[in-house]
């Protein structure tokens, strides 16, 4: 037994020889660690490169390439529509008072062309440069943007000025219809738009100015057009022909009242 104090170097025991495996030790946990690093890497990317937004520009690319493809079938629906229609018309033994009665419901619902003095209200993000005119707070991003309850400020204010319809880019709205936005980009009815928005109302102009002057919503998002530059613009179109709904009209979740 030796006779050194504890913790003492017994003397053929070569210098640093205590500190060597921890050292070693540790080395092997960090490549150790490392490889398992990789080996995630790996199987997350499945061999693209993570650090790139490609995945991101793919899944862009599939919602337009879907909404695309969803505004062919609506073009699909509607002319095979007509066909049904125009069949049906032929003889279906109904009597000129039924006949009217049925045009009355398909013009309430949106499903028959529609044509008349109209207004278009076209709103826009800010310009990219966009800075806050004298008097108003620097703005926030979410402040040079078009958000949904600005889309349906104006399309609420159409109807209570008495639109007989309402287009909203290239499609018509019916009772069903959800305008929806995710981010500063349009859903509606299965497609995808980006602004400038367009909406379109038929009725009497002097009434649906009256009603979108009126409207308090609009009045606050005058305010964001006076201070960042928002896009606003409202004309008359004259007459204007809107094209009748050709989606689906089935309900999915509600019922329609007995």
């Amino acid at each position: 037994m030796s006779n050194s104090a504890p913790g003492a170097r017994a003397p053929d025991e070569p210098a640093g020889r205590r500190g060597v495996r921890p050292v070693r030790l540790l080395t092997l946990a960090v490549f150790g660690l490392a490889g398992l690093l990789f080996v995630t890497s790996f199987n997350t990317a499945k061999g693209t490169d993570i650090r790139t937004d490609t995945s991101l520009l793919k899944l862009s690319d599939l919602i337009q390439e879907r909404s695309a493809k969803n505004a062919e079938l609506d073009r699909d629906d509607a002319a095979v529509r007509r066909d049904v229609d125009a069949l049906a018309g032929r003889d279906d033994g109904s009597t000129a008072a039924e006949d009217a009665h049925l045009r009355g419901l398909e013009d309430r619902a949106g499903t028959r062309t529609l044509t008349g003095d109209a207004v278009t209200v076209t709103l826009d993000d800010a310009p990219p440069d966009a800075t806050a005119a004298p008097g108003y707070p620097e703005p926030q991003p979410n402040d040079l943007v078009i958000h949904q309850q600005d889309l349906q400020a104006v399309v609420n204010a159409l109807w209570n000025g008495g639109a007989r319809g309402i287009r909203v880019m290239d499609q018509r709205l019916i009772a069903t219809s959800a305008v929806r936005c995710v981010g500063n980009t349009l859903i509606l009815q299965g497609r995808v738009y980006s602004p400038p928005y367009r909406i379109t109302a038929v009725g009497d102009p002097a009434k649906l100015h009256k009603a979108l002057d009126a409207a308090p919503s609009i009045q606050n998002y005058l305010l964001y057009v006076q201070a960042y530059g928002l896009g606003w613009r409202v004309h008359d179109d004259g007459g204007t022909t809107l094209p009748g709904y050709a989606g689906t009209t089935d309900l999915h979740y509600a019922q329609p009242v007995k």
